[in-house]
């Protein structure tokens, strides 16, 4: 085995076409977006619609956005902004997504996508009645260190695959009133982190023909912890993949994939840019380059690859196709049911 890998075709994000972006949501993760959208490419944050105009206001400052609204229906009707972001609560994404499409504008919607598979499909459906280009803001997919693992996985220099493992824990103080907490904000572990997890393992295997689940609950009825043990892949029938999240430890947040002539492994935080290491069966090792574009200012790659979609005339992006997020939300939804994790008004 060669000492380096790939490098990743991942365009350079500053040239993706520019776009007015409008922000549904002010909270930390869009925050956070909008210092990588700044900072790494063409488009700005030029409105930001809120239940608080206060919040609102706040945030447009902070981001030098032009406009401000105390409503996510006014955001949405504003005719200079080119494509929006929906990053509230996961409670609140299908409301958001379903003005931003009423409206015609491209949506960008947080994972998870919704709070469940029925949601997403009525999110997807109606987009695809609109024409409206609508994609999952899991930014992994997009990232450089992905395509890395995507070529290595396509060149078959892993043998046949045997395992994979992710896990994304955090730990919070006890909080009802924390969204993480609250069942009527869509809380628990799954949707907000063990989202990673189980997209990675759709990522390299595919849809699990068979899933099983053990879970524990917070205080609250949200998922406390949920252990999945995923199989019967028709990509890689001998496969299994296991995956962990919990709200209640810091864990290592790594990446494995385990084949039989090789393994790659991704260090914590997994869903981050990173730097990829192949481990052969004699022990050498090929390590990509660090990250170009490190932590939280890769959220770039997916509002890059979201404008040269919208640009190109696509509904859909190739590296996360709307099936693709039905699958992840479908496995999610069965992991929760599994452990009784459901949210108020659902029925898994």
């Amino acid at each position: 085995m060669t000492n380096s890998l790939p490098a990743p075709r991942t365009p350079d994000p500053m040239a993706a076409p520019p776009l007015r972006w409008g922000v549904i949501g002010p909270g930390g993760i869009a925050g956070a977006f909008a210092e990588a959208l700044h900072a790494n490419t063409r488009g700005r944050v030029v409105a930001v619609g809120s239940r608080s105009s206060e919040r609102a206001g706040a945030f447009a400052q902070r981001f030098g956005a032009d406009r401000s609204y105390g409503s996510y229906a006014e955001l949405a009707a504003d005719d200079r902004v080119d494509a929006i972001y929906v990053a509230t609560p996961h409670s609140e994404h299908l409301r958001g997504a379903l003005l931003a499409i009423e409206a015609g504008k491209p949506v960008l919607v947080e994972k998870a996508f919704t709070r469940n598979a029925a949601e997403a499909r009525e999110l997807l459906d109606a987009a695809g009645a609109a024409g409206v280009a609508a994609m999952e803001a899991m930014w992994t997919r997009f990232l450089p260190s992905t395509d890395i693992v995507r070529q290595v996985l396509e060149s078959g220099m892993l043998g046949e695959l045997e395992a994979v493992f992710a896990d994304h824990g955090q730990w919070f103080a006890d909080d009802a009133t924390f969204r993480l907490f609250d069942p009527e904000q869509a809380g628990g572990a799954m949707l907000d982190l063990g989202v990673y997890p189980v997209s990675f393992s759709h990522f390299v295997l595919g849809r699990p023909g068979r899933i099983q689940a053990a879970g524990t609950k917070a205080f609250t009825g949200v998922d406390r912890q949920i252990s999945g043990l995923l199989s019967d892949y028709e990509s890689a029938p001998n496969a299994h993949a296991m995956v962990n999240t919990t709200l209640a430890a810091k864990t290592p947040t790594v990446a494995l994939i385990s084949g039989s002539e090789a393994r790659v492994e991704i260090p914590g935080a997994f869903y981050a840019p990173q730097q990829v290491a192949v481990i052969a069966r004699d022990g050498s090792v090929a390590e990509s380059a660090p990250p170009a574009i490190a932590g939280h200012l890769g959220l770039c790659h997916e509002a890059a690859h979201f404008a040269t979609m919208i640009a190109e005339g696509r509904t859909e992006s190739e590296l996360l196709p709307w099936s693709e997020t039905l699958a992840v939300m479908e496995t999610m939804d069965e992991l929760r049911r599994q452990v009784g994790a459901e949210l108020p008004g659902e029925s898994l």
